[in-house]
């Protein structure tokens, strides 16, 4: 099973509070009983709303080089960045 994404959990979440509230509302629960199936009932219905929307349909881009078919693994070139010079060192001309 995948992951859900933002997406789903964002739709599930408001879900799941919409609609418990609106069945206290509509319902007037006030008993442990009632106040409990509403919460249950508003959970269930969130978590069929994340489960049914469509998930991802694309694959996920990653930044790791393609590698070619003859390519051996290992031998890539390193890059090591280039030291930072910060404020005003190395700008005297002269001592």
């Amino acid at each position: 099973m995948q992951r859900p994404n933002a997406a789903q959990l964002t739709y599930g979440s408001a879900t799941v509070v919409l609609a418990t509230v609106a069945l206290l509302l509509l319902s007037g629960a006030t008993a442990l009983p009632g106040v409990a199936a509403s919460c249950a009932a508003g959970l269930l219905l969130g978590v069929l709303v994340a489960v049914t929307m469509p998930g991802r349909t694309g694959s996920v881009k990653t930044s790791a080089p393609v590698r070619s078919a003859g390519e051996v693994p290992g031998k890539e070139e390193i890059r090591v960045p280039a030291p930072r010079v910060g404020g005003r060192t190395g700008t005297r001309i002269g001592s």
